[in-house]
């Protein structure tokens, strides 16, 4: 874990990350880098659109969102690029984080299988399996979770294990450490390419995502906590100023084109397949980081469903995210 920047505690004990200059460097932890759902981060940085901003800005890599909300939460970094669906959670716990740019209109994610396991045809068949996520608490381990019971298996039918994505995730599926898991790309056209998985839910389209869960699921944001940014509202401005930008490129240049921007590790050796995953995937970025309508009433539905911290709590949504700073941001 990072050590923790100097920090003030506030009269409610929790820690916030100390007043900074706009000289000062904003980290910002992702949950997977590599991720293409988390893309913008790292083409925003090779762009060197936070340096048009005048922002020095210092991404750092988890595993697992679960682990950069623990971050955050510590005052160690500034913002998250993670899912949305950690603010609504953390505000049943009484922690008020927002998105401040939305990102994906669709989670990216897909529940692949084991093709050993043909006996496992959807989620109704979860019952005595580990199933793969990228960490406990995570979002991918809260939408196995609600598939699992939307198909009428209960939570203690089955285990979450924490496999992480990438070479990790592959490897859990090869020694039969689970039998079906949920990750996003490259990894999922890695397993379907090598014929070691195939798909059982597919959460990488608005369209498929609406089938799966019943309506839009706002994935991807960057959130910070709302106590910084009501005190740093220039440095938020300049963050989405740059992130909106990004994402106008991505809805204008072609998949082949942002694989050129990205570091060649990320393509995992296989260029043409991190190609064509992306130019299927493309239409899960908003095009302007605003959260789309109807989002956060589905997520808040989605959590409701199985989550014994959400269910029954009264969530304020219009304090889980802010469309103040897209907006304003230029509109060329």
């Amino acid at each position: 874990m990072l050590g923790l920047l100097t920090a003030t505690v506030l009269a409610s004990g929790a820690l916030a990350p100390k007043p900074a200059s706009a000289a000062d460097k904003i980290t910002i932890m992702v949950g997977g880098l590599e991720k293409q759902i988390y893309l913008p981060f790292m083409l925003t940085q090779r762009l060197g659109y936070f340096k048009d901003e005048g922002l020095d800005v210092e991404l750092l890599t988890e595993p697992s969102g679960v682990d950069a909300e623990d971050e955050l939460l510590a005052g160690a970094v500034q913002g998250v690029g993670g899912f949305y669906d950690h603010c609504v959670d953390l505000q049943a716990k009484g922690k008020f984080i927002e998105s401040v740019v939305q990102i994906n209109q669709a989670p990216g994610e897909v529940e692949l299988v084991s093709t050993k396991h043909p006996e496992i045809k959807s989620p109704a068949d979860f019952k005595g399996t580990s199933l793969g996520v990228t960490g406990l608490g995570s979002s991918t381990n809260f939408l196995t979770q609600y598939l699992a019971v939307k198909y009428g298996v209960k939570l203690g039918d089955f285990t979450s294990v924490p496999v992480g994505a990438g070479d990790t995730f592959i490897a859990a599926i090869q020694q039969d450490k689970i039998q079906a898991g949920m990750t996003t790309e490259p990894t999922v056209s890695r397993l379907l390419k090598t014929g070691e998985a195939k798909v059982l839910v597919d959460l990488r389209s608005a369209e498929a995502t609406k089938a799966a869960l019943g309506g839009t699921y706002p994935a991807t944001s960057l959130y910070m906590q709302t106590s910084w940014v009501d005190a740093h509202k220039a440095e938020t401005q300049k963050l989405a100023n740059a992130l909106v930008r990004t994402l106008r490129y991505i809805s204008t240049h072609s998949a082949d084109e942002i694989a050129d921007k990205m570091p060649k590790e990320y393509l995992v050796g296989d260029r043409e397949g991190y190609v064509k995953a992306l130019a299927d995937g493309k239409a899960m970025f908003t095009p302007d980081g605003v959260m789309p309508e109807g989002g956060p009433e589905t997520v808040l539905a989605v959590l409701s469903g199985f989550s014994k911290n959400v269910k029954g709590k009264t969530i304020d949504l219009s304090k889980t995210y802010t469309s103040e700073f897209v907006k304003n941001a230029p509109k060329s």
